[in-house]
């Protein structure tokens, strides 16, 4: 279901504006899948609530949410928002012009939409959103993934009605009064799959009788995870007990596909590569519950949403927490974990020396893979979605 990321009075089709209906709702934010996969998933379950609700995304032009959202069969409409370049402040004069611009739309989205409620749940939309229907006199909830807030939602705490978290402790960032601990919602399509981990293994041209890695970057890839693989791609020729499922992100496919040539002596072909036989390589894995439940261990990075995927799965996991992000909050996220022995965590500076060794040990440790599962599997907090539709159909009333 497609909508044109427009709005004006040229607009053949204008947007509902509710008359006669019943729930109204804004969801506001994205910029990576760690934003936009909870946004949608609080939406399927107000829709499973209720399923004449209208829900309207408000996302950024250019960012991930502007396919994603319509692909999930929402409409969006996006605000010409962009981040603050923090290294380059004389260029934050166009960023601020772009704010107001982006306020000013938001207001006339409103307005034509009259949503009941507004949820943020970060990203570069959610801000001028969320502080414009607050002004409007509209509930607001606002939806934190992280152990450390991000800058949109700390502003946003002051004016909100209610801040749903997956971390204990956010009283640092928000008042306490209007925090509610519901976890972060994650891709639906994970949770009650039938397949057996042994038909998974297989899925993936491999032997359901050896211990399997499987090692995410996110869709994009991460240049620390790759690089570390890339140079230890003997190491993982000469442990052939041990299988690896490994996806590179698109833009590292092809220099990882020559390294896989160099070490081989053999051409390999882009999707999938299996030239090392016990060494599955794609740029992006469509299938996440077959990868996850042909694991026996994880390699990741710290996002918020991944961690609760694997709560929830209750999977052994070692996090390598990418530095590139808003105050290194995903390393916050993995000590989190880290603390209650439920990972383990190697920094993005030692992981090209340690991380295979690490995992090597790891999953040969039949003890120390059921204790992570288990402490794992005490922080997940299901049905997060439908606790977070609740409360926002409560803002409603």
């Amino acid at each position: 279901m497609k909508q044109d990321t427009n709005i004006s009075k040229s607009n053949s089709t204008p947007l509902p504006t509710g008359e006669g209906q019943g729930v109204r709702l804004i969801i506001s934010g994205g910029g990576t899948g760690g934003h936009i996969f909870p946004a949608v998933s609080i939406a399927n379950a107000i829709k499973e609530l209720c399923p004449d609700a209208e829900i309207l995304f408000v996302g950024a032009e250019g960012r991930m949410e502007m396919q994603r959202v319509p692909d999930a069969g929402y409409k969006i409409i996006g605000l010409p928002i962009a981040g603050f370049d923090r290294k380059h402040l004389w260029k934050n004069v166009a960023v601020l012009i772009k704010l107001a611009r982006s306020q000013w739309k938001a207001r006339s989205i409103i307005k034509e939409f009259r949503p009941q409620v507004a949820v943020g749940v970060g990203g570069y939309a959610s801000g001028p959103t969320l502080k414009t229907a607050g002004m409007m006199g509209i509930p607001t909830l606002i939806q934190e993934q992280n152990s450390y807030a991000g800058v949109t939602n700390k502003l946003l705490a002051q004016k909100a009605d209610k801040i749903c978290v997956a971390y204990e402790g956010m009283e640092k960032f928000f008042p306490a009064e209007k925090i509610i601990m519901t976890g972060n919602p994650v891709r639906q399509n994970l949770l009650g799959h039938s397949i057996s981990h042994e038909e998974a293994v297989k899925f993936f041209g491999l032997n359901p009788e050896k211990k399997t890695i499987l090692i995410l970057g996110g869709s994009l890839g991460a240049r620390t995870i790759n690089q570390t693989l890339t140079d230890g791609l003997e190491l993982i020729r000469t442990n052939p007990d041990i299988q690896f499922i490994w996806q590179t992100g698109k833009i590292y496919i092809e220099q990882i596909r020559e390294a896989i040539t160099a070490v081989t002596g053999e051409a390999v072909r882009h999707p999938h590569i299996n030239a090392i036989p016990n060494l599955y390589v794609t740029d992006f894995i469509k299938d996440m519950a077959s990868a996850y439940a042909a694991a026996d261990l994880v390699i990741s990075r710290a996002g918020a949403g991944s961690i609760s995927e694997f709560c929830l799965l209750h999977k052994p996991v070692i996090l390598v927490p990418s530095p590139n992000v808003a105050e290194d909050h995903q390393t916050k996220n993995a000590l989190a974990l880290v603390n209650k022995d439920a990972a383990i965590y190697v920094k993005d500076v030692e992981a090209k020396e340690k991380l295979l060794p690490v995992a090597l040990e790891t999953i040969a440790d039949a003890a120390k893979l059921k204790n992570l599962s288990e402490n794992i599997a005490k922080l997940a907090l299901p049905d997060s979605a439908t606790i977070i539709a609740k409360e926002v159909l409560k803002l409603i009333g």
